[in-house]
């Protein structure tokens, strides 16, 4: 695929999420904010024997912040949480196809530090230096 069906996809999944809305009693909820640009995010897991059966986000940003999020979200059903906890921000960049620059990366990253400091927080440990800098 080259650069502009990648950037469409985002753009796709920012105008039609398949993945935004909130679970009821979820076992894990993290809100996050970018200072920087003012998006946000929310989400909610459902966890059952250590895997994700459920997941939604909900927030407002841009089309990267926001499109990141539901094809972030769209690869996490059924992971182990112990996979969540490995995740990097090179994961992510290959799930969404583009690179968004030093400017906007925290804005792409913005849904998977919730994420992970949700799980994170849910084991009891302390988030690992990677998701403290996303």
């Amino acid at each position: 695929m080259e650069l502009d069906m990648y950037a469409e996809e985002l753009i796709q999944s920012y105008e039609h999420p398949s993945h935004k809305g909130v679970i009821e009693n979820p076992t894990l909820e993290r809100h996050e904010e970018n200072i920087s640009c003012g998006d946000k995010i929310t989400v909610y897991i459902k966890l059952e024997n250590n895997k994700i059966i459920d997941i939604k986000f909900n927030g407002l940003g841009c089309v990267i912040s926001m499109g990141s999020a539901d094809m972030l979200i769209e690869e996490l059903k059924n992971k182990e949480v112990d996979d969540i906890e490995k995740l990097k921000k090179e994961d992510l960049l290959k799930i969404i196809g583009i690179d968004p620059g030093p400017v906007r990366m925290h804005c792409a990253t913005l849904a998977l530090r919730a994420v992970k400091k949700a799980i994170f927080e849910y084991e009891k440990k302390e988030p690992d230096k990677e998701t403290k800098e996303l």
